[in-house]
């Protein structure tokens, strides 16, 4: 049977997202997702039309986001649930990576130039040339152009990503991962606010501030998950596409151990993670247990 509840997913108002917000209702519907909220990385622009697409197809949806923040020098995601979305402290947030990130982009293409890829401003204006944030490159898209160049057919660096190569199951965020996240050699860094700067914005909104897939960004970090409970989070994503069975089971227990809500998502985009479905995380609880953590989101 399937999942009835996938609350983190993203619309073309991210970066490397695909579709419009009613089309990610459609999909809800169709997979038999009942209660829904898309959480674009540092923008709340999908919440009204998500939040009307969703009434007409009688699901439940709960307006959010998704932030990028640092805590100790760690590039976290923190998602705010159920937040007044109107606030224009939101606003600022998503002006402030918009246009850090329209600097960052071409900062991103001269380091894929210098691993020794030819890729022209051209080729990434015209992939962008349908995104809402059409000044914005991501390592997915540098991933996306450098795959489908002929001359590349047999490139050994993107030998992995192809389809039979130990990194195809996701090829675009897997390449961006290897090469464009923190620490890695395209990545070009970004003034992110702190996480208690974040948690307080969340949670003065009248929203509850998660811990977005942790086994994920805490990845050689995990000694730090007590010291983020500590800011004040109202709860950990322990149910993700990325976390293992063990994984899910540690920040299930984590969660429950500190007081704080669990919650489910898919972190469906579409064509950047093609593998993720909606409703595919790995969970070790019913809906219904689920369900009762988000009365009490809900209810703050």
């Amino acid at each position: 049977m399937g999942k009835s509840i996938d609350l983190h997913m993203h619309s073309y108002y991210s970066d490397d997202g695909e579709f419009t917000p009613e089309e990610l209702v459609r999909k809800c519907s169709d997979s038999g997702i009942k209660v829904m909220a898309i959480a674009d990385h540092n923008s709340v622009r999908a919440n009204a039309r998500g939040e009307l697409e969703a009434a007409k197809a009688g699901i439940t949806y709960i307006p959010a986001i998704e932030i990028d923040c640092t805590f100790r020098g760690v590039n976290l995601h923190v998602l705010g649930y159920g937040i007044e979305y109107e606030s224009p402290d939101f606003a600022e947030i998503e002006d402030n990576i918009a246009a850090q990130g329209a600097v960052a982009s071409r900062q991103m293409l001269q380091a894929t130039r210098k691993m020794g890829f030819q890729v022209s401003e051209q080729e990434m204006e015209e992939l962008a040339k349908n995104n809402f944030n059409k000044d914005i490159w991501t390592g997915e898209m540098f991933a996306e152009v450098l795959l489908d160049k002929p001359e590349y057919a047999d490139h050994p660096m993107l030998r992995p990503y192809r389809p039979g190569g130990e990194r195809a199951d996701n090829p675009y965020v897997n390449f961006y991962w290897d090469y464009y996240s923190q620490g890695k050699c395209c990545y070009v860094e970004m003034e992110y606010p702190d996480l208690e700067q974040v948690v307080d914005i969340i949670h003065k909104n009248k929203g509850c501030a998660v811990l977005a897939h942790p086994g994920v960004n805490l990845k050689g970090h995990s000694g730090l998950l007590e010291p983020i409970i500590e800011t004040g989070l109202f709860g950990i994503e322990a149910f993700s596409s990325y976390h293992s069975p063990e994984q899910a089971a540690f920040y299930y227990d984590a969660a429950r151990r500190n007081g704080l809500i669990f919650t489910c998502g898919s972190d469906y985009h579409g064509k950047t993670k093609p593998s993720i479905c909606l409703g595919g995380y790995v969970s070790l609880v019913p809906d219904e247990e689920i369900l009762g953590q988000l009365g009490r989101l809900m209810g703050r």
